[in-house]
């Protein structure tokens, strides 16, 4: 466990055992025997927020704003010397999730400010915009073996939690209750959907308020809360199970002492 007085965010879990968080607009690297904040080189990018995490072939992929909004970037820190890739999306686009050559985001297009769900081809640059500009729609992340995409909505009233195809077919709430629920991460092994709520009535998706982490199946069955925690924006923004998925990462704040990981 990571203790910092730092606002840092957003962990997800490499393949080798360590995590990445963002903060102060940076990407830092944690590693769990040790664990401490070191910088990633992302060729000298510094205006990220909490939207990254890993390509399927271990390269880093991560929102960065410029004046024009966010845009997508990937770097290859494999080598030793990063040099980050504009992926050329229309501004904003914030990463949330990759399966095979897909990667998925949340964008608001065509000079609006509805925010819809898009998948990206990596291999082709073909772009899909899969959700309507009737409500907002957020936080999307792959299942496990890539044919559905799990996200948050608030079509239904509040923000809950969704699940369509992959070619945006098929869109439905899996349940509903009265909590604003946001950042459904399935499991890598198919087991789990991991989901953060938020008190009911609350707008978008806060820092610092009292949440909740909660688990099911990936049929909506066997709904639990797992444990209430200070926090929100921040907390498990993105993809955050470890590859076995057997554990996740998150991050937990402190009302008086400030960030805690």
């Amino acid at each position: 466990m990571l203790r910092t007085p730092r606002l840092i965010e957003a962990p997800n879990w490499h393949p080798d055992d360590w995590l990445m968080v963002n903060g102060e607009g940076r990407l830092w690297r944690v590693d769990q025997m040790m664990p401490d904040l070191r910088p990633v080189d992302i060729g000298g990018l510094d205006r990220c927020n909490n939207d990254h995490g890993f390509l399927p072939d271990g390269r880093i992929v991560f929102s960065c704003h410029n004046d024009q909004g966010a845009g997508i970037h990937v770097a290859d820190t494999r080598d030793g010397q990063a040099e980050a890739r504009d992926l050329g999306l229309a501004r904003p686009s914030w990463w949330h999730g990759a399966h095979g050559r897909l990667i998925t985001y949340a964008c608001a297009r065509g000079g609006d400010r509805i925010v819809r769900i898009a998948v990206l081809d990596m291999e082709t640059g073909d772009e899909h915009v899969l959700t309507p500009g009737l409500a907002h729609h957020d936080g999307p992340d792959f299942s496990a073996f890539g044919g559905y995409i799990w996200f948050n909505s608030d079509a239904t009233g509040h923000a809950q939690i969704w699940r369509m195809r992959v070619d945006g077919s098929d869109a439905a709430p899996v349940f509903r209750d009265q909590n604003v629920n946001w950042f459904p991460h399935p499991s890598p092994d198919g087991r789990h959907v991991l989901y953060l709520a938020y008190p009911p009535g609350t707008l978008g998706h806060p820092r610092d308020l009292p949440v909740s982490l909660w688990l099911m199946a990936p049929d909506g069955g066997n709904r639990r809360k797992l444990f209430d925690l200070f926090g929100g924006q921040g907390t498990i923004n993105t993809p955050c199970w470890s590859p076995d998925g057997r554990s996740f990462a998150f991050m937990r704040y402190s009302p008086e002492e400030g960030p805690a990981g």
